[in-house]
């Protein structure tokens, strides 16, 4: 896979595009309210095609190599959120409350699926082991994301309720999800033979709702609450936060002996941030122009961890190829 298509692929430039656009022309009216209903219809029918796509087989092997997925299990939903709350005295005075909250939205998230599998494809890591965390990743997160933000942010003043966090989340995801699945025997491999429909539902829901969000935050003022160098900070920020979790991911596996292989699987599992999930869910737990702010530092989060671990994926494959040279025997003079 070509380096460069890796750092700057398509989707970005359409996710720079559709930023670029909802900033020159929001929704507006019966425009919005239009676009709104298009916005829930897609990420119903995302769900639903992530519910039929889903193997019960891929469930029932992610309990066999469980030290693996509770150690991905925990960095995801432990050790981020707990690192985004020990960084807020520094992260709050920088960015400010709303891109503060966030951050701390950010780190609440599941693991992606897609980009997980490819770079431990990449890497040449545990693939089978990285298909399952990933998988029960984003299934868990579905019910604990707004869980934890309705106890995380809404302890920091941010008022998300959390009965009403839970009961959109499980009409508008959990309902279309399950019922997906309960069609997975009748429908589930045609679904599985249209991969190209599925990427493009699955980046088209995102778009929707990035224009849809990212057009309230424009007429609610974002640009004035984040000028470029809020911009640049965040930036800034998001490396760090990336930097810290891929440390400790990697080091926890080191620590408790995993292979180089699971502790592949376990970096790129346990460092990620789903678009996929986190861009439909903040349009149900934030209202409004909040909604823009909060995914601001998610798709800075996930430009930047798609290039790093891009650069890492490669590093770590070529630990075969210097391993081979160096078991060469060196020819005699």
């Amino acid at each position: 896979m070509n380096l460069l298509h890796l750092l700057f692929d398509r989707f970005t430039i359409l996710l720079t595009a559709v930023v670029v656009l909802a900033t020159v022309v929001p929704a507006q009216g019966a425009f919005a309210v239009f676009f709104d209903w298009l916005t829930h219809a897609g990420i119903a029918l995302l769900f639903f095609l992530h519910g039929a796509r889903l193997s019960r087989r891929a469930i029932i092997d992610g309990a066999m190599h469980w030290r693996l997925h509770l150690l991905v299990f925990v960095c995801t939903f432990a050790m981020f959120p707990l690192l985004g709350l020990a960084l807020g005295p520094v992260l709050r005075p920088l960015l400010g409350d709303a891109l503060w909250l966030g951050m701390l939205y950010l780190c609440l998230l599941p693991g992606t699926v897609q980009s997980a599998i490819a770079f431990t494809s990449i890497a040449r890591g545990n693939i089978p082991a990285a298909v399952c965390a990933a998988s029960a990743s984003s299934l868990v997160g579905i019910v604990l994301t707004p869980l934890l933000a309705g106890l995380v942010l809404g302890s920091t003043g941010a008022g998300v309720p959390l009965g009403e966090a839970v009961l959109k989340i499980g009409l508008q995801l959990l309902l279309p999800f399950a019922a997906g699945h309960a069609l997975r025997p009748w429908i589930g491999s045609w679904v599985m033979q249209q991969q190209r429909w599925l990427r493009l539902v699955d980046q088209g829901s995102i778009l929707l709702v990035v224009y849809t969000a990212f057009g309230a935050a424009v007429l609610d003022g974002i640009w004035r609450v984040v000028p470029a160098w809020a911009l640049a900070q965040l930036v800034v920020c998001c490396v760090v936060l990336l930097a810290l979790v891929l440390v400790a991911t990697t080091w926890l596996a080191r620590t408790l002996g995993f292979s180089v292989e699971d502790e592949i699987t376990i970096v790129f599992c346990g460092s990620k941030k789903s678009m996929a999930t986190g861009v439909p869910m903040a349009q149900i737990i934030f209202s409004g122009g909040a909604a823009g702010l909060a995914i601001l530092p998610l798709m800075v989060f996930h430009q930047i961890q798609l290039m790093v671990c891009a650069v890492m994926a490669r590093r770590y494959a070529e630990r075969d190829r210097l391993a081979s040279a160096l078991e060469e025997p060196v020819a005699p003079r």
